[in-house]
């Protein structure tokens, strides 16, 4: 009871101090939005990022053309080779009636002119798209398919996907880091800004000692207060959060240049990051603030 008693005494106390101590309160609350705007931003870049990665090993299909005159044995030959190779995820055989047929769907001119030719005049060839299940080893994979008898050609967009791949997981990686550094910025400029409300405290902190008050219940209200702030502090970055990625969703359509690289839904994925951002704003609130009054002020 007594606990509970000192933890509302130190909640009291410290909307007291964020009120009574109103222009360094703003001040912080506004270096931790300013913060963590910039902290959402690249929480979201970071995890749209991720998300184009996904979609990229998920779109990309390793298209195998067989030889003309491959015959039903030499078929049943290759799908043994092929399910020997390890990184295959799937594979789907495709006659070159069924290619045939699906490019007379798409336009009136292909079905005109394809639509005459027999089984036997069909210059098309039998194929396999295959799915692989690390994109990174698609490029020793396709080798290896390759190899294969009864392979002619094997394309899945070499060069250009290992280029999407590298470039996304730099970003990626970039994103994190930046990230991190700007919740150490943030824990920073909290200590210090902190410390001046503590230093302008310092006669009153004292005299509690003096009383006998104990070193956790002299902390608790600082740690509690720099809470609040970082509380107060996300509110700015939530909205623009939420607000912000609706509005560029909906300008680019829920995709950046081409339907491959597809933006994060934003319901509920909004929400989710304004939940971290929150988090983040209350975490970094008490641990500057309880770093400021353990290292300032030697509590």
């Amino acid at each position: 009871m007594k606990l509970f008693r000192m933890f509302g005494r130190s909640i009291r106390d410290a909307f007291k101090s964020v009120i009574r101590n109103f222009s360094l309160s703003i001040a912080s609350i506004s270096c931790i939005s300013i913060t963590l705007i910039v902290v959402a931003f690249s929480l979201i870049a970071s995890s749209n990022v991720n998300n184009f990665t996904t979609l990229i090993e998920k779109d990309v299909t390793v298209v195998v053309f067989l030889n003309r005159d491959i015959t039903e044995e030499g078929l049943k030959t290759f799908e043994n080779e092929l399910s020997k190779i390890d990184n295959i995820a799937s594979s789907e055989y495709k006659s070159k009636e069924q290619s045939k047929n699906e490019m007379m769907k798409e336009s009136d001119l292909f079905a005109s002119t394809m639509g005459e030719w027999s089984e036997e005049e069909n210059p098309l060839k039998d194929s396999y798209l295959i799915k692989v299940k690390d994109i990174e080893k698609i490029k020793t994979t396709a080798a290896s398919i390759k190899d294969l008898e009864n392979v002619e050609v094997v394309d899945y967009g070499e060069g250009m996907v290992e280029k999407l791949i590298s470039a996304f997981s730099l970003i990626e990686k970039l994103s994190i880091v930046l990230v991190l550094i700007l919740i150490l910025v943030t824990v920073f400029l909290i200590i210090n800004t902190i410390k001046l409300t503590i230093f302008s405290r310092k006669r009153e902190i004292s005299i509690m000692r003096l009383v006998g008050a104990s070193n956790f219940s002299i902390k608790t209200p600082f740690v509690i207060e720099g809470m609040i702030i970082g509380a107060l502090g996300s509110i700015v970055p939530i909205i623009v959060v939420i607000y912000g990625y609706l509005a560029i969703y909906n300008h680019f359509e829920g995709q950046l240049f081409s339907p491959l690289i597809k933006l994060i839904k934003p319901t509920p994925f909004i929400y989710q990051t304004a939940f971290v951002v929150l988090i983040i704003g209350i975490i970094v609130g008490m641990m500057g603030s309880a770093r400021a009054v353990r290292k300032y002020l030697k509590v």
